[in-house]
């Protein structure tokens, strides 16, 4: 493809192969990929450029290497709260909810090419926007309760929107879906071998420059294109899905507690000795414990919101979270996680049943004018 921008610089490679098809290519290969204040500046910068370009019919969005993108740069946000720049870290945060309000509410077409992995605000950012093409080397998870944090940057709006109580199921434990899974879920659109992936960008770019295609049938043309190259996997026997009845028994219970409690009852009856069992218990004992039940209620809240309101409901969360003086778990995760590597993070409170309605009321609570965090600010809210 030709016309390659110097913007690689900037952790973005952006081509234009033509006047009508932009190709934007995460390239911090080394960091997965993970978005760096400068990639969001960019990459707000570019979405910002091409909604106001007529000519152009497509977005192709991919990462360089063996991810797609695997979040925020939680390292930049570690280092920030360990300086006492904790100000920054929610202004850096902030400015990362407005490059995914600016993709959830975008009405040029965007295809992002999840060949590998896809965690935290790299889900979010392929998620929001309208096709999602998923391979065999696609690992998707929500792995932020494991920080001390919640599932964010609209992630409430997509999770709760997927097939029974699986969205609380992912969200609380962090645990991974494949290529196949995220098919079959819906979180993505369409299933591509990976090495077709070169032809199906190639059958875009040219099918797509042309200037008398309608925007009302621009979807449908890109639907057809990919669908030409798709496939319908299998899942593996592993597959998450195959134990919706169980999730959908323990995840849809009213509490956290209560999550925990069916988890061991459904074990303890289970007639064989299912590794399942013990290993989600697992990811939910290594979670902050105040996270889950952020993340359980984020997550029910969300079915009833649109994806703009979940932004400003979870950019709010999020400002808390980092404000390290009213909560100290995600810092405290950064550092047993990121900083020592001990991998044993001391969570305040310590224990779930210690974790009150009234101290998570507080995350959900919208600012009063005179406190000093703002509410994410966007043009409207609506029921996208």
């Amino acid at each position: 493809m030709a016309s390659l921008s110097p913007d690689d610089e900037q952790g973005i490679l952006v081509q234009e192969p033509n006047s009508f098809v932009r190709s934007l290519t995460l390239n911090r290969p080394e960091q997965l990929n993970a978005l760096s204040n400068d990639m969001v500046s960019r990459l707000i910068e570019l979405v910002l450029f091409y909604q106001q370009d007529a000519k152009i019919n497509l977005v192709i969005l991919k990462g360089e290497g063996r991810a797609f993108c695997a979040g925020g740069d939680v390292a930049a946000l570690a280092r920030l709260l360990f300086e006492g720049n904790w100000r920054t870290a929610i202004e850096i945060n902030g400015k990362l909810y407005k490059l995914m309000h600016l993709v959830a509410t975008n009405k040029k077409p965007q295809v992002a090419i999840l060949d590998g992995i896809v965690m935290g605000a790299g889900a979010a950012i392929s998620i929001h926007g309208r096709f999602r093409v998923a391979t065999k080397n696609s690992i998707f998870a929500m792995p932020e309760t494991a920080l001390g944090c919640f599932p964010d940057m609209g992630s409430s709006h997509f999770l709760s929107r997927l097939p029974g109580s699986l969205g609380e199921y992912l969200a609380l434990t962090g645990a991974r879906l494949d290529g196949a899974d995220m098919l079959a879920c819906g979180l993505a659109t369409h299933f591509v071998a990976s090495d077709k992936l070169a032809l199906l960008e190639e059958a875009l770019v040219l099918k797509m420059a042309s200037p008398n295609i309608s925007s009302y049938d621009l979807a449908d043309n890109i639907s057809a294109i990919i669908k030409e190259y798709s496939q319908q996997p299998n899942l593996s026997e592993r597959s998450a899905l195959n134990r919706m009845d169980t999730i959908n028994k323990c995840f849809s219970k009213r509490t956290a507690e209560e999550i925990f409690t069916a988890l061991e009852n459904e074990a303890t009856n289970s007639k064989t000795d299912d590794p399942w069992f013990s290993s989600t218990i697992h990811k939910l004992n290594r979670a902050a414990p105040a996270s889950l039940k952020i993340a359980l209620r984020s997550v029910r809240q969300g079915r009833t919101e649109g994806v703009v309101e979940c932004l400003v409901r979870e950019h709010r969360i999020s400002s808390i979270g980092l404000r390290v003086e009213a909560h100290t778990d995600f810092k405290e995760g950064c550092r047993a996680l990121l900083l020592d590597k001990d991998g044993n993070p001391k969570w305040e409170p310590r224990r779930l049943e210690l974790v009150d309605d009234e101290m998570i009321d507080k995350f959900f609570t919208p600012f009063d004018e005179n406190d000093e965090l703002k509410e994410l600010q966007v043009p409207t809210i609506s029921k996208l």
